[in-house]
């Protein structure tokens, strides 16, 4: 692992020019009272870097010299958290501050780190130095220290120099820090998104070859990685990039013909997401993982509804398939994977025109995105394009111009048959 200097090189307020303004107050409160106990304390990680690329970061994080239970001692508000990493959570109201304590090497012999065989890290509080906290993080634009009483930032890896190059470069040996945590892939392809960042030759050489380590991370954490990578507002961008890295079929195996050329309505849910995330309207991964697994859905579906089941039903079958089947790699959240099956369970309701039925189908709590969805599925499915039409104009009308659309609808050919009268039996 590269070595990290004892004496960070400091780079004053004059060169940085980070106004402190633009730094949580809370974070600051935590960080001088931490100092004034006596012990060392500093903002870091991705907040320091965000600061330093002109963005407004959406956390701030503390590394201090102070023990988990030392930190509880100073803040009442404070609670202690993880296995994996002891941490405490100082709360101000809605915002927490995430207080960790220093990091040291790597002893593998320590009763407090517990590693596989194979390289990954399941148990780690061997606690430790600034400067081994420094070395023990990812990447180098992570692992900048601000102290905000000082107004200076405390470097021990050369991370200044990559922020200001927009440079994507892991601390130490690539192979190791991948094998330590296989998620360090995950976050490498979103820092590189996100912050449009040149990785560097050696952190993106072994990628490829080590995107198998992900079938090794438990799927309820993968889950959690899906929602930073995909709803940050460069969803498409990211999924290309997570195939360039042979990363996507990892999470998502064996769902595409060629990831490279994804079916246009998962293309096209991709960059609806990101327009969504631009004119500041909510998103949901529920509809994501639609879209997603919809190839999957139907190619099933299809096949139950050739041998007699009804559309709904084996809508539902085919999804509840798919949904237990991806659970395997990426475990899906029950209320995503619910909305998931209604938006497809909707799908042949739409074919329904008549009377009451639209206003029913209008009234049910998918319906927009089950809509929404429909009008993905024309760009795979042309014959829908009327239906598509039909069902954006309906929503444009109410009350009786309504009523007269769909008895419209039912003349145009589907009209609906009147009951025979029947001979009076004498």
């Amino acid at each position: 692992m590269t070595e990290a200097s004892a004496k960070p090189r400091i780079i004053t307020r004059q060169e940085h020019g980070i106004q402190s303004r633009h730094v949580s107050a809370n974070a600051i409160k935590v960080v001088e009272r931490l100092q004034q106990g006596g012990h060392l304390a500093f903002i870091v990680g991705g907040s320091v870097r965000d600061l330093l690329l002109g963005q407004s970061p959406k956390d701030f994080d503390v590394a201090t010299s102070a023990t988990p239970e030392q930190v509880r001692e100073l803040f009442r508000n404070a609670r202690l958290i993880g296995r994996r990493f002891r941490l405490a959570h100082v709360r101000f109201g809605r915002e927490i501050i995430e207080v960790a304590t220093f990091r040291g090497g790597a002893d593998e012999d320590s009763e407090h780190r517990e590693i596989e065989a194979g390289g990954r890290v399941i148990r780690d509080n061997v606690f430790g130095s600034e400067a081994e906290d420094a070395i023990r993080r990812d990447f180098t634009i992570n692992a900048l220290m601000y102290d905000p009483v000082s107004e200076t930032i405390r470097d021990h890896v050369g991370g200044y120099e990559d922020v200001l190059a927009r440079r994507l470069r892991l601390i130490g040996d690539p192979v190791t820090r991948y094998r330590e945590d296989p998620v360090r892939l995950l976050r490498a392809v979103r820092f590189m998104v996100k912050l449009d960042l040149a990785v560097e030759p050696q952190t993106a050489g072994p990628m490829v070859s080590l995107a198998p380590l992900l079938a090794d991370i438990p799927p309820a954490r993968l889950f959690d990685e899906i929602l930073k990578l995909f709803l940050s507002g460069l969803a498409w961008p990211t999924y290309q990039a997570l195939v360039r890295q042979a990363l996507w079929e990892e999470l998502f195996p064996a769902l595409f013909d060629d990831p490279a050329q994804p079916p246009p309505l998962v293309e096209q849910a991709l960059k609806n997401t990101d327009q969504r995330v631009a004119e500041g309207l909510p998103v949901t991964p529920g509809f994501l993982f639609a879209a997603f697994l919809w190839p999957r859905v139907k190619q099933r579906a299809t096949v139950l509804i050739d041998q007699g089941m009804p559309a709904v039903e084996a809508l539902a079958d085919a999804g509840e398939d798919a949904i237990v089947h991806q659970a395997a790699r990426v475990a899906i959240h029950r209320r995503f994977s619910g909305m998931a099956k209604e938006i497809w369970c909707l799908q042949p309701r739409f074919e329904k025109r008549q009377g009451k039925r639209v206003a029913r189908l209008m009234n049910e709590r998918r319906f927009r995105a089950a809509y929404d969805f429909l009008l993905l599925r024309v760009l795979e499915e042309p014959e829908l394009a009327e239906l598509a039409e039909w069902w954006t104009e309906i929503q444009k009308v109410d009350g009786q111009d309504r009523a007269e659309q769909i008895q419209k609808t039912d003349r145009g050919g589907r009209r609906r048959r009147r009951p025979r009268k029947r001979k009076a039996v004498t």
